[in-house]
C-alpha cells in the first residue's frame, strides 16, 4: 500500500512545494510524472481484474492470424466487438509489430496517457492539483478498463472543436472514440449544449430531478443502449437495479457545492463554460445512476470537466492553506483509498509486479480464474515481443 500512497503524495507535495513555479516548469513536471504513471500502469502484470485477460486473449488470437497471414473475419475474436471496429483495427495494427499481450497492453496504456496528458495540459490551470484529482477519481481504472478509458481520453481531444463550434472536426474525433467503446455516445450531446452559464437555481433543480429519477428503476433501461459495448464489462455489473450508491451522491454533492459556492468567479468565456458544463454533467450522471453498480463509468467522458473546473476554483478561489484546498485534497485521498481497499480485497493491486519478471503473484484470484495461456507464467515473452520486420 505504501507504494500507492507514495504515488499519490508526489503530486500533493508538488502542489505545495512548487506553487509559484512557472507554467512551463510545471508542464515539464507534468509530462515526466504522467510518463512515469503510464509506465507504472503499462508494465504491471495483468493488474486490475478480468478485463486485461479478455483484451489479451483477443489480441493474441488476432496476432496469430497476422502471423499466419490468415483471414481475420473468420475468427470469432476478430468479430468480438462487431460494433467497435476502431478497437478491432487497433488490435490488428499493433499485431503487425508484436504478438505479445504485455506489449500490446503497454502500447494501449501509453496511448491513453498521452491523450490524457494533452487534455490535462490544455484544460487545467494547476497541474499538481489536477493530477491529485485524477489520482482520486480515475487512476486505478486505467489499469483494467482499457477500452472505455481509451475512448474517453480520445473524445476529450474533440473539446476544442466544441468550443470553436467546428462540428465536422468534432464528429471525426468523436467517432474514433465511439468505435473504441460505444458508451462514448453519451459524449455526443455535449456539442449541442448552449455555451452559457446556467442559473444556479436551474442547476439545483435539474440535479434534484436527476437524483429522483436515479432512485427509480428507469435508468436501468438506459443500459440497453450499451448492450453491444458491455461484453467485457458484463451486464450484471451494469444493472441499475442494485443497491444505493451513497458514494455517488456524496461525490456529486461535494463537487456541486464547490462549484456553486464559487459559481460567480468562474469565467464566462467559451472554454471555461464548456468545461463547467461538463463538470455539471459529470455530477448529473452520478446522480442519475445512483442505483447502478458501475453506471458511474459513463461519467468518465465528462471527467476532464470536473478536474478542470475544480482546479480552477482551487487555484483562484482558495489559498493553498485554506480549508477548501484541504477538502479537495482530502476527498481525493479518500476516493483513492476507497478504490484501492475495495480492489485489494481481491488482491488486484498489491504486491506490485511487472511483466519483466516471469511467474505470477501468490493468491492472484483473477489469474486463477481467467488465465488462458499458462506459457506466460513460465516466460512472459513466450510470444514475440517485437517483430523487427513488421508482418505486412
Amino acid at each position: 500500500m505504501w507504494l500507492y500512497l507514495i504515488l499519490f503524495f508526489i503530486p500533493t507535495i508538488w502542489y505545495y512545494t512548487f506553487q509559484n513555479s512557472s507554467r512551463q516548469s510545471n508542464a515539464l513536471f507534468l509530462s515526466v510524472y504522467m510518463c512515469f504513471l503510464a509506465l507504472f500502469v503499462g508494465f504491471s502484470d495483468m493488474f486490475g481484474g478480468y478485463d486485461r485477460y479478455i483484451y489479451g486473449e483477443i489480441f493474441d488470437n488476432i496476432a496469430d492470424i497476422t502471423t499466419t497471414k490468415g483471414v481475420y473475419s473468420e475468427s470469432i475474436y476478430y468479430n468480438f466487438y462487431s460494433s467497435e471496429i476502431g478497437y478491432t483495427f487497433l488490435n490488428v495494427l499493433i499485431s503487425f509489430f508484436t504478438e505479445n499481450r504485455y506489449i500490446f497492453i503497454l502500447i494501449v496504456t501509453l496511448i491513453i496517457y498521452t491523450c490524457l496528458f494533452i487534455s490535462l495540459r490544455k484544460y487545467t490551470e494547476n497541474y499538481p492539483l489536477a493530477v491529485v484529482l485524477f489520482m482520486g477519481l480515475w487512476f486505478f481504472f486505467t489499469f483494467t478498463y482499457l477500452r472505455q478509458v481509451l475512448a474517453a481520453t480520445i473524445v476529450w481531444l474533440s473539446i476544442q472543436y466544441v468550443i470553436d463550434r467546428k462540428f465536422w472536426k468534432f464528429l471525426v474525433v468523436f467517432l474514433i472514440g465511439f468505435t473504441m467503446h460505444n458508451s462514448a455516445i453519451i459524449f455526443f450531446p455535449l456539442y449541442f449544449i448552449p455555451l452559457k452559464k446556467f442559473s444556479p437555481k436551474l442547476i439545483v433543480g435539474v440535479m434534484l430531478f436527476l437524483l429522483l429519477l436515479g432512485l427509480s428503476p428507469l435508468p436501468n433501461s438506459l443500459f440497453e443502449v450499451y448492450e453491444s459495448s458491455s461484453i467485457v464489462e458484463r451486464h450484471a455489473e451494469y444493472n441499475a437495479s442494485g443497491g444505493l450508491r451513497v458514494t455517488y451522491i456524496l461525490e456529486a454533492i461535494f463537487f456541486l457545492y464547490l462549484i456553486l459556492k464559487s459559481y460567480k468567479y468562474i469565467p464566462a468565456d467559451k472554454s471555461h463554460v464548456v468545461l463547467l458544463n461538463m463538470a455539471l454533467i459529470f455530477c448529473g450522471i452520478l446522480l442519475l445512476f445512483v442505483r447502478s453498480e458501475n453506471g458511474g463509468r459513463l461519467s468518465w467522458y465528462y471527467m476532464i470537466g470536473i478536474i478542470s473546473t475544480i482546479t480552477l476554483i482551487g487555484s483562484h478561489r482558495y489559498n493553498i492553506k485554506t480549508m477548501g484546498t484541504f477538502l479537495i485534497l482530502g476527498i481525493s485521498l479518500f476516493l483513492y483509498l476507497r478504490i484501492y481497499t475495495g480492489w485489494q480485497a481481491y488482491n488486484l493491486l498489491s504486491p506490485y509486479k511487472t511483466f519483466l519478471t516471469d511467474g505470477y503473484r501468490d493468491n492472484d484470484i483473477i489469474r486463477k480464474t481467467y488465465e488462458y495461456n499458462y506459457n506466460y507464467d513460465e516466460d512472459k515473452f513466450c510470444r514475440k515481443a517485437f517483430r523487427f520486420t513488421p508482418n505486412f
